[in-house]
């Protein structure tokens, strides 16, 4: 039997079943096999995962001691810089960047811990989208189903684990481009506290709102991603992290002592029945049954909006006076009516922030855990425009993020539990546990309950 799975491939590389070289190979060829249909990779790098995995080789035959994720293979958003590769950032643009000379930081600490590079995934053009229909480089499509969407921005990562091409990726998440598509696709995904990885070498989005994570297919190699990729950067001011605090030692501890509560309001009115169902049944799971109001939801995704667009909108200014035509039609408008945003929204915005974020820090005084739908409806057709939510009508690829966005302007760490509810009808949905920030070990126990008693998995059960 072919090995699949993070903890699967591990195993196989460290008992002598299958070498490294075998392993990588393996999902270089399901890559060339199944991307024509799903579209999630923009580059892969087979030379060097090859000589990486023969470097691996050589240490299991020399007896040195081998690394968490010896022999798994990953593949990045492809706004990681790779070296050798210009950073695309989903755009045409940056065609024109010369090629990094070096890799993203966590791309280095991920090969550290014995994983080996495969490749760059598709994206929305400069994270800016929920739906990852990129117009330069074609829509990634959703493997559980090819005519409707991956979701977005990390569209490739969700895809390519989501259809078993790589177990484990890495995406980023500003208001909520790792949840989304792991809801959408399936996987498991976590977008750790605000500062907790360095994001050295990677192209921004917006500064004051960007984290960096991993997807995967099984609670262990997000785990093991996670606890590699942790670290102090010096070298990267918006990193705040101080010291590792390792999440792998303490899934054991399951719920032990947690109080957990199920979101309401906002939350459930804004969700369709498959995601209400996929709440329940992970609050059921969890023992969860207080229900609990997050503080001013709109607001917090209003005020996300208007710094999104405006440190969006900055960025790009240049580019966007001499090389409009080179935009993604469906974000050049947003990112132009960002830079024209009057400041003082943004500095309200900021201002408004500082004060969400104590008033939902103090809900974690109460509780240690709280139960969310990451997405409001299944993945939707490619090209979809409009939803139906609660009564009213929403814009769809906006639409996407409402139940991700306030939760993001907060900081909190936020792991994404694949469930597959009845009312999905043969599609997944994913739900949010979430915690108070740098306390992402407490999400990941959960996660881990769900999954050894069968509700989560990336594939039906």
């Amino acid at each position: 039997m072919t090995p699949e799975k993070t903890s699967e491939i591990v195993q196989a590389f460290r008992s002598g079943h299958a070498s490294a070289r075998e392993l990588v190979q393996q999902a270089l060829d399901r890559i060339e096999r199944l991307d024509g249909t799903v579209n999630a990779f923009t580059a892969t790098t087979a030379k060097r995962a090859l000589a990486q995995a023969d470097r691996l080789d050589g240490q299991r035959r020399r007896g040195d001691a081998l690394p968490s994720l010896a022999g798994v293979p990953f593949a990045v958003k492809n706004l990681f810089d790779i070296q050798g590769l210009p950073t695309l950032a989903g755009s045409r643009i940056n065609q024109d960047r010369p090629p990094a000379t070096e890799d993203a930081v966590l791309v280095q600490r991920l090969e550290q811990a014995g994983a080996v590079l495969v490749g760059a995934l598709n994206m929305d053009e400069y994270a800016y989208g929920f739906t990852t229909e990129n117009s330069h480089y074609g829509a990634t499509r959703n493997p559980h189903d090819p005519s409707r969407i991956a979701g977005g921005s990390s569209g490739g990562s969700g895809a390519a684990v989501a259809a078993g091409q790589v177990p484990l990726a890495l995406g980023s998440d500003t208001n909520g481009s790792i949840r989304v598509p792991s809801s959408l696709c399936g996987v498991w995904g976590l977008k750790p506290t605000f500062g907790r990885l360095s994001r050295r070498g990677t192209y921004p989005f917006v500064h004051s709102l960007d984290h960096l994570g991993p997807l995967a297919d099984c609670v262990d190699g997000l785990v093991h991603a996670y606890d590699a990729m942790q670290g102090p950067d010096a070298l990267d001011p918006a990193c705040h992290a101080r010291f590792v605090q390792p999440a792998a030692p303490r899934l054991s501890e399951g719920l032990q002592g947690l109080r957990i509560g199920v979101l309401g309001g906002y939350f459930h009115a804004l969700a369709s029945p498959a995601a209400q169902e996929a709440s329940a049944l992970a609050a059921m799971t969890l023992g969860a049954q207080d229900v609990v109001q997050w503080p001013a939801p709109d607001l917090a995704r209003a005020a996300a909006f208007i710094v999104t667009a405006s440190e969006g909108g900055s960025l790009h200014l240049p580019n966007l006076r001499t090389r409009q035509q080179d935009f993604e039609p469906l974000s050049v408008d947003r990112f132009i009516a960002g830079a024209l945003q009057p400041a003082h929204w943004y500095l309200r915005a900021v201002r408004f922030r500082r004060q969400y974020r104590d008033r939902v820090h103090a809900l974690f005084r109460r509780w240690d855990l709280l139960i969310a739908p990451a997405t409001p409806v299944t993945a939707t057709p490619i090209g979809t425009e409009w939803l139906e939510l609660g009564g009213q009508r929403y814009p769809c690829r906006a639409a996407i993020g409402l139940l991700t966005q306030p939760i993001s302007f907060a900081g909190c760490p936020v792991t994404v539990a694949p469930l597959w509810p009845a009312a999905g009808h043969g599609l997944p949905m994913g739900v949010q546990l979430i915690a108070a920030p740098w306390n992402e070990t407490l999400c990941l126990r959960a996660a881990h309950v769900l999954e050894r008693a069968g509700i989560a998995s990336p594939r039906p059960t």
